[in-house]
């Protein structure tokens, strides 16, 4: 039957006078069809704050195992964009329905307030007013620093709150803070007495654009035009038959070759001397001239240095390798030491020349394979010692004698003439073959979009190999690395520690293993102002840590009371050197501060530790409480990495016992968004224009594991998906407005089949939807509640109970059953969605319980309402998946003649079904079919039916041929009914609506 409520045909009046759409149990409701949730959601938001849902979330939550979800701490620099929505939205919905399955599943957010975005902000505002940060006291310029991050804390916070995020807002964790800064402290001071803290000099990613050592998640790779040159360098020594040949390079970084100080081979690789036949005239590559090359790569060495015919002379052996020594290429012009050949792993014959230019201050493998041979160079005569060549400002020091002041990046980030200047001495000095340029992925500083450089410098490391527990590391060079996967060592700590931890998606722990299986020391120094210091003291004379436990318990207090500002306040280190009996003119005090890797990576131990809330007893512990740390899939290589090396570092495990991570976000073509592009969606937007829920929708909806679409096209199927869902709430709703516990049907038996299927559908779907929580397959419960509510209640179930929902009398046990089975659906639907919808579940939750709305009621303090076992009946459900079969057949047929114009309400039909399948025939034994199909009557018969019948290809066996109901209309239901049959009292409705009028008192 049409539902009334829709339709200017419920105010129809019969021909006796009776209004009878009064006489109907229509939905009744103030749920509004229009959400208006951009109205609507911060009246919730008030509401919640107002009852103070997360302290009474937290009561409801006391004596449960714990499920922990320790916040990724955002940047606090600026407003919030669609990814930070993804990423909070996403650990609401681990943390609300972790609740509702029944843990307490606490969220205290956080923000990470040191480091470079932060102090980059600051710097751009002293130069936009000519100001020079250096000019500037360090603790004025860090009390700047810590305004700005306050501020967008704030800003931060009431945005991340208007996604519906539920957590301790109050009481946020900052990295910031003084309790914060002084743990932190205690973390790095942990590392020095354990001996995995050390000095040494290694290249590392420099910007010169930002003055300071980068990490690997600091930087990314975007495409570079690079010069490239080949190099050829004479051999000095080595068999007779070399004598006068050039050892051939090639090189993407012309100015390292002042940095050069051997070349690289691979035992495995085929070498030869190759002879020059014909070249052009005045060619770099002059006829006659002898080249060692490898085989696989000549030919494409000699079309790059235009050579017109060569020969191979000779095969030349790994050993005949290993015994050679070069010239520099600009020998006589201050690079007069010998250039030694070195076998090295990471060389191959896929590109170049099978020779790797080797400078130990410029490369990370350039750097291994240098000290890898350190003591074979020793007693060879080589000097070993790795020069400085390169500055801070990128230019060029006294170590590259000829180039002093020339410049490899600006402070702009160009391009600076270090190339050029290098590549015209290798011109004059007679020793480039080729030169070129290629486009290639070269990495780049996140930050500020800029080109990096690798730089020997002087950094703060901690030792992935070094055996722990050896305090007083002195200040050395890079410690050796130990031999064996059960030696304990940092490196292994971490890798046992990612198998015992869960990964969502599982492809995370290969990724993360491989990152650190191959990743080198962590660089833990910065350059810069803003941060917490490397609180250590290094004795001048034998370069050794400081390691007394009083004086860094005295630095940690100092901090726990005015913040790291205690250390640069103190200058020269008094005043935590001299209480203890040292003299502070004997002791370096490190001014370096820390990677902000390091301040996030702690966060566990000044967070997770020291807050009640949050303590969990782990699985470890024999515990069953979890703590799950959530990011984007950057963080392999970010926060769960540096947390991971951490604690692995301090506390020999994981701070983690699960990692979920999540992709990134796209606009509708799949293409990075970027303002420049105009393609930018941003959270503000959707929640003006649709409102919160519509953005957690698509959240929840997507597959996260990869990366997500979103845009104006996308968000519509979002709204639109919205609307049914709220419509079918909408309609429990005002269906609901006629139950009440006197109308319950307590024993399900009782009920009708249709009714017991609904139970049943909702005792099978009950368990999918909690399993689907359970293992954050949040797209999962959206498809099942989705299809539930659209294609088995709006579609089948309402439609079919409509009627007798509306009419039945208020004694019919159809009725009652019906009203009781909404009450369950409403229930379980209810509490299913409120992890995702929060708003619209809230909104519907106390429309449904008034109680609770005047009082401090919410839906977010419900569990998950289990469906009962006892309602499960797959019996029922097999005969009923059958009926339905034949009811789209049914269905299918009188949608033709309303399309044709022969029938307009499907009870104007009585239609004639044939059943040539004696399975489904047998099902239909005892349903009404005509109830099931919304018709005025129907007739089934046996047998194949005529050939001009309706038939669906899918379900074989079911003909139907049509026909228009016999008898009146009623006035009060629309069914077609033969009069003859009329209570001679109520003429013009049917029996059963004769009754219900009696039942009302209405008179005809």
């Amino acid at each position: 039957m049409t539902d009334k409520t829709n339709t200017a045909k419920a105010a129809e009046t019969a021909a006796d006078g009776v209004d009878y759409s009064q006489t109907l149990f229509l939905p009744q409701t103030e749920f509004p069809m229009r959400a208006g949730l951009p109205q609507r959601e911060p009246e919730l938001l008030a509401r919640w704050a107002k009852i103070d849902l997360y302290r009474k979330l937290r009561e409801a939550g006391q004596g449960r195992d714990r499920f922990v979800l320790h916040d990724g701490p955002p940047y606090a620099n600026g407003n919030i964009h669609i990814g930070h929505a993804l990423n909070k939205v996403l650990k609401d919905l681990v943390t609300r329905s972790q609740q509702m399955l029944g843990y307490d599943s606490n969220y205290v957010p956080g923000w990470d307030c040191h480091g470079l975005p932060i102090e980059w902000k600051i710097e751009e505002q002293y130069r936009a007013k000519g100001l020079n940060k250096d000019d500037v006291p360090v603790v004025e310029f860090r009390k700047e620093c810590r305004s700005f991050a306050e501020h967008w804390v704030d800003v931060q916070r009431e945005e991340f709150k208007r996604l519906g995020v539920e957590g301790d807002w109050a009481n946020p964790y900052l990295t910031m803070a003084y309790p914060a800064e002084a743990q932190i402290a205690r973390e790095i001071m942990k590392f020095a007495e354990t001996g995995q803290l050390y000095r040494g000099s290694k290249p590392v990613m420099w910007s010169v654009v930002e003055k300071t050592a980068l990490a690997e998640a600091e930087v990314e790779y975007e495409e570079h035009v690079s010069d490239t040159i080949y190099v050829p360098f004479p051999v000095l020594n080595g068999p007779a038959a070399l004598a006068g040949a050039g050892v051939v390079i090639w090189t993407t970084t012309p100015w390292t070759i002042p940095g050069n100080r051997a070349i690289s081979f691979h035992n495995k690789v085929a070498y030869g001397l190759y002879k020059v036949t014909a070249a052009p005239e005045n060619n770099w590559a002059k006829t006659g001239a002898t080249y060692i090359l490898a085989k696989n790569l000549a030919e494409s060495v000699f079309k790059a240095a235009k050579v017109e015919a060569f020969e191979l002379v000779a095969d030349v052996s790994a050993d005949d390798l290993a015994t050679l020594t070069t010239a520099h290429p600009l020998r006589g012009r201050g690079y007069d030491f010998v250039v030694p050949l070195l076998d090295g792993d990471h060389v191959t014959d896929d590109a170049g020349t099978g020779f790797v230019h080797t400078a130990p201050s410029h490369g990370r493998e350039d750097f291994d394979v240098w000290m890898a041979n350190g003591r074979q160079l020793t007693e060879r005569g080589i000097e070993t010692r790795i020069p400085y060549t390169v500055d801070a400002d990128g230019r060029f020091t006294k170590e590259a004698p000829g180039f002093e002041g020339a410049q490899v990046i600006t402070d702009k980030g160009d391009k600076g003439n270090a190339n050029d200047v290098v590549i015209k001495a290798l011109v004059e000095a007679g020793n480039i073959i080729a030169r070129g340029r290629l486009k290639h992925q070269y990495p780049h500083s996140w930050r500020s979009k800029k080109p990096v450089i690798f730089r020997n410098t002087p950094q703060w490391f901690i030792a992935m190999d070094k055996p722990i527990g050896e305090a007083g590391a002195p200040d050395a060079a890079d410690p050796q690395p130990v031999a064996g996967g059960n030696t304990d060592t940092l490196r292994n700590r971490a890798l046992k520690a990612i198998k015992e931890t869960e990964w969502v998606p599982a492809a995370g722990e290969n990724r993360i293993t491989g990152m650190i299986a191959n990743r080198p020391d962590w660089v833990v120094s910065r350059q810069r102002a803003w941060g917490v210091p490397i609180t250590v003291f290094v004795e001048k004379q034998t370069k050794a840590i400081l390691v007394d436990a009083k004086v860094n318990a005295a630095i940690a207090e100092a901090f726990e009371a005015e913040g790291a500002d205690a250390w640069f306040t103190d200058l020269d280190g008094a005043r935590f050197l001299k209480p203890f009996g040292y003299d502070p003119a004997q002791y370096e005090r490190v001014t370096d501060v820390l990677d902000v890797w390091f301040d996030s990576g702690s966060t566990h131990a000044f967070t997770l530790e020291k807050r009640a809330d949050l303590r969990a007893r782990r699985r470890g512990d024999g515990g069953k409480d979890r703590v799950m740390y959530l990011e984007g899939s950057d963080q392999h290589r970010g926060w769960f990495h540096s947390s991971l090396l951490e604690s692995c570092g301090t506390r020999g495990r994981a701070p983690y016992d699960i990692v979920l991570t999540h992709g990134f976000c796209l606009d509708e073509k799949g293409e990075k968004m970027s303002k420049s592009k105009g393609n930018v969606t941003a959270p503000q937007d959707i929640i003006k224009d649709s409102g919160a829920d519509i953005l957690r929708l698509w959240v929840a909806a997507a597959d996260y594991s990869d990366d997500l679409r979103i845009g104006k096209e996308i968000l519509k199927t979002f709204v639109e998906t919205y609307r049914k869902l709220r419509n079918t709430m909408r309609w429990m709703l005002g269906t609901l407005a006629h139950f009440s516990e006197d109308v319950r049907v307590s024993d399900p038996q009782t009920m009708p089949e249709l009714e017991r299927l609904m139970l049943h559908r909702l005792a099978e779907l009950g368990p999918q939807v909690e399993e689907a929580y359970r293992t954050y397959d949040y797209k999962k419960v959206v498809f099942l509640l989705s299809q539930f509510m659209n294609t088995e209640l709006s579609a089948f179930y309402f439609d079919v109970r409509k009627d007798a929902l509306y009419c039945d009398p208020l004694s019919s046990h159809v009725r009652k059953s019906a009203l009781t089975v909404v009450d369950h659906l409403f229930r379980c639907l209810t509490t299913w969605l409120a992890p995702i919808l929060v708003f619209t579940a809230e909104e519907a939750w106390l429309d449904r319980y008034p109680d609770q709305k005047a009082g401090e009621g919410s839906v977010h303090l419900e569990r998950f309402v289990a469906a009962q076992a006892g309602w499960l009946d797959p019996e029922l459900a097999e005969r009923w998946s059958k009926i339905r079969r034949v009811r789209r057949v049914v269905t299918g047929a009188l949608e033709l003649e309303r399309a044709a114009k022969r029938l307009g309400s499907s009870l104007e039909a009585a239609p004639q079904v044939f059943v040539s399948d004696s399975d489904l025939y047998a099902a239909l034994s005892g349903a009404d079919l005509a109830e099931i199909s919304i018709t005025s009557g129907i007739r089934v018969e046996s047998g194949e039916g005529p050939v001009e019948a309706f038939r669906l290809a899918d379900v074989p066996g079911v003909a139907v041929v049509p026909h228009r109901a016999a008898g009146i209309k009623c006035a009060r239901s629309w069914k077609y009914f033969d009069p003859a049959k009329a209570d001679k009292a109520y003429p013009q409705v049917t029996p059963r609506d004769a009754k219900a009028l009696k039942e009302l008192g209405v008179r005809a």
